[in-house]
């Protein structure tokens, strides 16, 4: 067989500004360490590489979501380092913390009872101090299964850091009290934002997520932060259109004058979702190439008129930096990151 070409699309992680983004993190969070969030396979950008990155920069707190993510990690990290936020829901999975060594993050009174059930040992506890989401509820911290854990790391997640309300201040009141009535080695309360807050929110751990990544979900973090992914696609086709003439599905742009458009290989099955259509950017160097009618499965037009350069074949950047692409897209700079799709070549 012959060798496979390499895809028209290409997923550059910069491995240094993820690095320096922790380093940054890690600092802004005062006397406390930093953590990190490297669920949804290092938020889409590939758990291997994210988490190999980020303990040679030191790091030594992983968390994922599921238990079907601890294996990936285990081949980079030591199981006592990665901690699986949704905790055992049935007892095979306890079986399985038990057995690699992963720490289990306790979210109720029937999971801490679980993971006695399986042989116990070192855990950590999540406490809901206002989320209603995972959490031991508070009136429960006196429950016996609870008192009989071996926490290392006590927690609570702020359902508002990004925004400056009051609700931050009483989860983190409510917190600091529950701190007193378990014993624990550790306490983490901080997200990404939840760290740009300030030293009162940092305790011993945070766990910052997005801002690894390029984020930026509190003003004051936009002077650390380094943008960490590229995306660039390959020019298949360059056509000239008369004015009048439409562009994609459902005619949804019409050529006011005579132009020179491209379509790329990249559309909402890799992630560059319909709610580009007509407002997103490409670039080639510092020339901007607007996105022109609808964003199709596998395609995306762009208009060329300032790029007479371009020809089939070339390669154009969409404009992904997080903080900006979440305004102009309606999307989430989590979901810009994780709806990423397979089909790219990383690097």
């Amino acid at each position: 067989m012959p060798d496979l070409p390499p895809p028209n699309l290409k997923l550059t992680v910069d491995r240094a500004a993820l690095a320096d983004n922790w380093r940054a993190l890690d600092r802004l969070s005062g006397e406390a360490r930093a953590g990190a969030a490297v669920k949804a396979d290092g938020y889409g950008l590939g758990v291997k590489l994210v988490a190999s990155t980020l303990a040679e920069a030191g790091c030594r707190d992983f968390f994922v979501a599921h238990w079907s993510e601890v294996p990936d990690l285990l081949d980079v990290v030591p199981a006592e380092q990665i901690s699986v936020l949704h905790g055992p829901i049935d007892a095979g999975e306890a079986a399985y913390g038990i057995a690699v060594g992963a720490r289990p993050i306790i979210n109720s009174v029937r999971q801490a009872r679980l993971w006695h059930e399986a042989g116990g040992g070192p855990c950590h506890l999540m406490l809901d101090t206002g989320m209603n989401r995972l959490g031991l509820p508070i009136a429960a911290i006196g429950d016996p299964a609870i008192a009989q854990l071996e926490v290392e790391v006590l927690m609570s997640h702020l359902q508002c850091a990004d925004e400056d309300v009051v609700a931050n201040d009483r989860q983190r009141a409510v917190f600091d009290e529950a701190r007193g009535q378990i014993a624990h080695r550790a306490a983490s309360l901080s997200n990404s934002a939840g760290i740009a807050l300030g030293s009162g929110y940092h305790f011993d751990l945070t766990r910052p997520g997005l801002s690894l990544y390029g984020g930026i979900p509190r003003a004051e973090l936009a002077d650390h932060i380094r943008q960490v992914v590229t995306i660039e696609a390959a020019i298949m086709q360059i056509r000239n259109l008369e004015e009048g003439e439409t562009v994609g599905y459902n005619a949804t742009f019409t050529a006011p004058r005579a132009m020179r458009i491209g379509t790329v290989a990249l559309g909402y099955a890799d992630g560059y979702l319909r709610s580009w259509s007509g407002k997103g950017r490409m670039r080639s160097g510092e020339t901007i190439l607007p996105v022109v009618g609808r964003v199709s499965m596998d395609m995306t037009a762009v208009d060329l008129g300032d790029a007479p350069q371009l020809k089939e074949g070339d390669w154009i950047e969409a404009v992904y930096d997080l903080p900006e692409a979440s305004r102009i897209s309606g999307l989430s700079q989590y979901e810009l990151l994780t709806v990423l799709g397979s089909r790219f070549e990383r690097a």
